[in-house]
């Protein structure tokens, strides 16, 4: 089915994508059954998606990066998406990325962007704890002074690259009692890192091939040239970087709902029933053109939040509309087009079954979506 283009693409865009699809149906495509049976990606996907320039091809090329921008990476996400990939976490690696960029000395991003860039490094974001998930203020992780270090307790649950990780973007509370202003960002460098213990990968409805983990943090000592930034504008600088990580989000769900739509209309062009087709049944028609009148104007909402966060004004609150609504509508449509498959669609080695389960965290992470509607509300 023809979908609107991106109003973001071009020539020179239309020749990365190419390259970035060859990519995914060499690299990616091939291994998911694996990858699924493993729980994680193969380091050497990611040393390979370096050398095509794929991971940080909006960094500046002073720390490594191919100084692209905000419309690189959505292709990358979009060709992940159409792949059928939820295991390779390259959005995750970006976000750990941009958090460098923006907010690290000039020391640290020459260090270490550089090996994110090539996939010497992986990258990942800790958050979460078993007791404190949208709640960022109630994370219970501490980082107390000592010498010259930090020392580091506590744990982080639902960490996706935990497994993988050599760089770990690490939330934590300086100060206990100072409530927002006493959360500090550290980078900890996993390797040779004594206390830092990775737990399991834990076992998901979805995603099967993410490595998603459980941290715990016994008395890791972290020197503190290695806060981002401050103490204690950790908070802030949370906030700051919602919007990439969201609308990073929004692109990949239209992908996904492109790919659902396609999926399924030519399943109902194909199977019987009743002596006709299933497509030839006036409810599918309308619910399929009902969906495909949605994702067409999702799209040219996504299109205009890309043109706003790569000309820097992409606020909070229209990046939380785009995550909000993106992740409903993900679910949603895939939800309506596994009907049609009938028991076909309940089966997991028919794609849109694996669609189904993979879509539902998309409405918890990120942002749960009722914590996007508070952030909303906020603005009327």
């Amino acid at each position: 089915m023809k979908y609107p283009t991106p109003s973001w693409m071009n020539s020179d865009l239309d020749l990365y994508r190419a390259n970035v699809r060859r990519f995914v149906e060499s690299e990616i495509v091939p291994h998911q059954k694996r990858w699924a049976e493993q729980q994680h990606v193969d380091r050497n996907t990611w040393l390979k998606a370096g050398e095509l320039g794929l991971l940080l091809a909006d960094i500046p090329d002073e720390y490594g990066g191919s100084g692209g921008d905000f419309s690189h990476m959505a292709v990358l996400f979009e060709e992940l998406a159409y792949g059928g990939d939820r295991a390779f976490g390259v959005h995750v690696h970006a976000i750990a990325a941009h958090y460098i960029l923006n907010h690290g000395t000039e020391a640290q991003k020459q260090k270490y962007l550089p090996k994110m860039a090539t996939g010497e490094m992986i990258g990942a974001i800790a958050m979460s704890e078993p007791g404190a998930g949208s709640d960022l203020q109630g994370i219970r992780t501490t980082a107390v002074k000592d010498g010259s270090d930090y020392l580091v307790n506590g744990s982080k649950i639902f960490i996706s690259n935990g497994y993988m990780a050599d760089l770990i973007i690490l939330v934590t509370k300086t100060d206990p009692n100072a409530g927002a202003k006493g959360v500090t960002l550290l980078i900890l460098e996993t390797r040779n890192a004594p206390g830092f213990k990775v737990g399991r990968i834990l076992e998901k409805l979805g995603q099967k091939g993410q490595d998603t983990c459980e941290l715990f943090f016994d008395n890791v000592r972290i020197p503190q040239s290695q806060v981002l930034g401050a103490e204690g504008l950790g908070f802030m600088q949370l906030m700051t970087e919602l919007p990439y990580e969201r609308l990073m989000l929004g692109v990949g769900a239209l992908a996904i709902v492109e790919k659902a739509l396609d999926m399924t209309i030519e399943y109902t062009k194909e199977r019987k029933a009743f002596g006709k087709t299933v497509f030839d049944f006036q409810n599918t028609r309308f619910k399929l053109a009902e969906l495909k009148a949605q994702a067409t104007v999702a799209r040219a909402f996504i299109d205009d939040c890309v043109h706003k966060l790569i000309a820097g004004k992409l606020d909070t609150t229209t990046a939380s509309i785009a995550k909000l609504h993106l992740s409903e509508l993900e679910c949603k449509t895939i939800d309506e087009c596994l009907q049609f498959f009938g028991g076909y669609g309940y089966m997991l080695e028919y794609p849109i079954a694996q669609m189904y389960a993979d879509a539902r965290v998309q409405r918890i992470y990120g942002g749960t979506s009722e914590i996007m509607k508070e952030i909303i509300a906020r603005s009327l």
